[in-house]
């Protein structure tokens, strides 16, 4: 059975220290970066909603079913979003990774791939988990094509799963990452991670 207790992730150029209140500015900084609570489908918080985005992934952390963090791009210092496990299931050796954002300056950049990478070597490689599932809504195709490049094979679309921000009701698209899938998920992450870091050698370099 699985164990998720708050810890320190870092590589690649990132580092996911664990969510707490002290990070509110921060992410209201990168939330701020493209106004990312604009987008409906999303669960990113407006400014004034921080407090309580924090508060409920703290709460989430104390009942034992969520494990949030913020992410920090070490070369600038910077906090560039936040993420989390969430629908944490000891019992069936599982987490879902979700809740995540990145500044609009960090999205389509190594970060997504870094990020991914640290969390899912984490539940699978330290944690045990037998599988790691994730979620999007099924308005959001920007998502769904990025969580199918990781390698995750879709389960399916839970229909009216969850009321969005706006009063709509949204079906959610499932997906999951087994533990025998994992090596080659793993391959074709560390691929794309390598890809990101000859682009950004050849850019410092010109």
């Amino acid at each position: 059975m699985i164990h998720p207790a708050p810890i320190v992730l870092e590589g690649r150029g990132l580092r996911l220290e664990p969510l707490t209140a002290e990070h509110r500015e921060a992410l209201i900084a990168a939330a701020s970066d493209g106004a990312l609570w604009d987008l409906h489908f999303t669960t990113v918080p407006r400014p004034e909603e921080a407090a309580g985005y924090v508060a409920t992934a703290l709460a989430g952390l104390a009942e034992g079913r969520m494990l949030p963090w913020a992410i920090r791009e070490l070369a600038g210092g910077a906090v560039i979003g936040s993420t989390r496990y969430h629908d944490v299931k000891p019992e069936a050796d599982r987490v879902e990774i979700g809740y995540t954002f990145y500044a609009a300056r960090w999205q389509r950049s190594f970060a997504n791939t870094a990020c991914k990478l640290l969390l899912l070597e984490h539940a699978f490689d330290a944690l045990g988990c037998g599988v790691v599932g994730l979620r999007t809504d099924i308005l959001n195709l920007r998502s769904q094509a990025a969580i199918e490049a990781l390698g995750a094979r879709k389960d399916g679309v839970i229909r009216r799963e969850h009321r969005r921000r706006d009063g709509s009701i949204r079906d959610t698209v499932m997906y999951s990452i087994l533990r025998e899938e994992w090596p080659q998920v793993r391959a074709g992450l560390e691929a794309r991670a390598a890809r990101h870091a000859s682009k950004s050698d050849a850019a410092r370099s010109s």
